[in-house]
């Protein structure tokens, strides 16, 4: 399965990164290809995770959310439109002087009838893009 790791440095303290990234329902109001999201049957720390997101043509999907504050959160695929499978994961580590490395990973599968080139095209493009977003979010005051 076509997989990705990126890792970045955000000048914010490790529970603030945290909060950024598990605010699900906030995504849309940072990350432009999210239109909506919400969530459903959240018990201690899990929480299915539903997305509308729009990545050159609308696309609805479903994953489920493990959060183990401050320093991971990981997912799996529950259901979804084009997509066969979705799992990744954040790993975050303090940096000192309050800064935190992110390191995201996900391993996805699309349908038969995606072609490569948008496979490529959402690693090499839309996560450096997704990361920054999220760099910036967090290091707001």
């Amino acid at each position: 399965m076509p997989g990705a790791s990126r890792t970045i440095v955000i000048n914010a303290p490790i529970e603030k990164v945290f909060d950024v990234i598990t605010q699900y329902e906030r995504y849309p109001e940072f990350l432009s290809e999210v239109k909506e999201t919400r969530t459903a049957n959240r018990k201690d720390n899990t929480v299915d995770v539903h997305y509308k997101v729009d990545v050159m043509k609308t696309v609805r999907y479903s994953i489920r959310v493990v959060e183990e504050r401050p320093r991971r959160m990981s997912w799996t695929f529950i259901e979804g439109e084009v997509m066969k499978d979705n799992k990744g994961s954040w790993v975050l580590e303090p940096e000192g002087e309050g800064k935190t490395r992110a390191t995201y990973n996900v391993e996805m599968a699309l349908g038969l009838l995606v072609p490569k080139a948008v496979v490529n095209a959402l690693v090499d493009t839309s996560l450096p893009k997704m990361l920054e977003a999220f760099k910036r979010r967090a290091e707001a005051p």
